[in-house]
């Protein structure tokens, strides 16, 4: 009767074991799947293990967003102005080793702070993006300049989602206190149209799309017709060969924007400005007419540092050079 016994108690002991087993091997393989945030992004897709704690970002704008969502980065390329980082964001990067510049990011410096994530961009980095893999689980954006992508990226990838949302909100709400101010102050005639006018040492450009452009169109503002035809070939920024190329900046307000007056190259940017402003062509344009024109708009607001912090710094230039008042 106990041998009986014992053959029908065994396989109901074994049983219990291995189900113990299989659940256990379960909870770990979903507990190791958990750990784990899949990105997908410009390069391919990346794996990312835990929350990155150890951050090298590769532009400007995710230089700006990592600071955005309370991370201070390891690592980060040297600002192109301001050197070695926008003074905006330079009292939590003190401690931020500098990895070389945005078109050349320094590997071995990279690879010496030992990252667990590195933030970069096609644009910039697509040469070297198999390197970087090497060295830590790398993303990127398409361009340096969507940081609303960044923010979305970052947020997810950090385990800061929750974050990342609340700051795109802030935008959002900022946007929308913008819009109905403006229509406050322009009445029926908002919107308005908008050009942003770069002159530099060796040309004159006009940033149809691109950081400021897109924050504008969000804005509300309208986009010169001829602009948004280059625009809608993947032209984001025109580089104007000629004076006979002015009327194309036409609009109702004018925006210029030109480099660090500190610059090695400052004369021959006022030089550039000079020659262009003082055409005919220029002289007939309908805002310079109407003394819409707003010279030297911050060009690392306006441009340079792309990143989520700098729109909001960019919406209240706005509010300052436009005299809307808020409501």
């Amino acid at each position: 009767m106990n041998k009986l016994l014992q053959l029908l108690v065994l396989p109901l002991v074994l049983l219990l074991v291995l189900s113990a087993c299989g659940n256990s091997s379960h909870k770990e393989a979903s507990d190791k799947k958990a750990d784990t945030t899949t990105i997908k992004h410009a390069m391919g897709t990346t794996e990312i293990k835990g929350e990155p704690k150890r951050v090298v970002t590769l532009y400007q704008g995710a230089t700006d967003v990592a600071v955005s969502l309370g991370v201070k980065p390891v690592g980060a390329v040297e600002s192109w102005t301001q050197a070695p980082q926008f003074e905006y964001l330079r009292g939590d990067l003190k401690d931020t080793k500098n990895v070389g510049q945005e078109p050349a990011p320094n590997l071995e410096e990279i690879s010496k702070l030992k990252p667990d994530l590195i933030v970069a961009s096609k644009v910039r980095n697509e040469k070297v993006y198999d390197q970087l893999s090497k060295i830590a689980p790398t993303i990127t954006t398409d361009t340096v300049y969507k940081f609303k992508d960044t923010t979305e990226m970052m947020g997810k990838a950090l385990g800061k989602e929750k974050e990342a949302q609340s700051l795109l909100q802030k935008y959002d709400d900022k946007v929308k206190a913008f819009q109905k101010d403006a229509k406050a102050k322009y009445g029926d005639a908002w919107p308005i149209s908008a050009s942003v006018v770069n002159f530099r040492a060796d040309q004159t450009r006009i940033y149809a799309g691109g950081y400021a452009g897109d924050i504008l169109q969000d804005l509300g503002f309208k986009r010169p017709e001829g602009q948004q035809k280059e625009v809608d070939k993947g032209k984001d920024i025109i580089q104007l060969t000629s004076k006979e190329s002015i009327p194309l900046m036409d609009a109702d307000q004018i925006f210029i924007f030109k480099s660090d007056p500190k610059a090695a190259d400052a004369d021959l940017v006022q030089k550039t400005e000079q020659e262009w402003t003082s055409s005919t062509e220029w002289k007939n344009l309908d805002a310079v007419k109407k003394g819409h024109v707003v010279d030297g708009v911050d060009e690392i607001t306006w441009n340079l540092a792309g990143g989520y912090q700098s729109s909001l710094k960019l919406i209240d230039d706005l509010y300052e050079k436009l005299d809307i008042k808020k409501q």
